[in-house]
């Protein structure tokens, strides 16, 4: 007598999980290999990645070569001050702070707390206020604004606030050129 095993309902359901777990599972390499570009560059290749956009420099609308020249230096915090302050500046031409034409078109002044001079850039920007700073957008935090430039009379603030702080709005006046 031949006895005919039939399949059990249980590997039925195990052959039926099988089936499933590599549906998903081929399923997960091609949706993976789709997103990297796998599969002979099937989904398109790489991702692109775009660089985030650098904004075109703006030129200043003061020139670094009106501003190179002989100064008194002089500072206030308050804004009454500042007609006393120009007055005190005035006063220090006998001991002019130089600001230097910079080798690549820039000027040669201090940094906030930096003993050595180094060669900054007069940057402009959308809002149109100038500032003067190292290389780099427009109102970074080494850079100083400037508040106002009559040719004469040079004011500046520093943007940091801890340097702001402690400098103030400072004040330089052209000293007459040497006799």
């Amino acid at each position: 007598m031949t006895k005919t095993i039939a399949p059990s309902h249980t590997s039925g359901i195990h052959r039926s999980r099988i089936a499933t777990l590599m549906a998903v599972a081929a399923l997960s390499g091609f949706l993976g290999a789709c997103g990297g570009g796998g599969f002979g560059g099937l989904g398109g290749g790489s991702p692109t990645v775009q660089e985030p956009a650098v904004a075109p420099e703006i030129p200043a609308t003061i020139r670094a070569d009106e501003i190179v020249g002989r100064w008194g230096l002089a500072a206030f915090h308050k804004p009454e001050d500042r007609a006393r302050t120009e007055a005190a500046a005035r006063g220090q031409c006998k001991n002019p702070y130089v600001i230097g034409q910079g080798p690549t078109g820039g000027v040669i002044m201090h940094l906030p707390d930096e003993a050595t001079p180094q060669e900054l850039r007069l940057k402009g920007s959308q809002s149109g206020k100038n500032y003067i700073g190292p290389a780099g957008p427009a109102g970074g935090p080494q850079d100083r604004e400037i508040v106002s430039f009559d040719g004469r009379v040079l004011m500046t603030r520093f943007i940091d606030p801890d340097a702001n702080s402690r400098y103030g709005t400072m004040v330089y006046v052209r000293c007459a050129p040497k006799a």
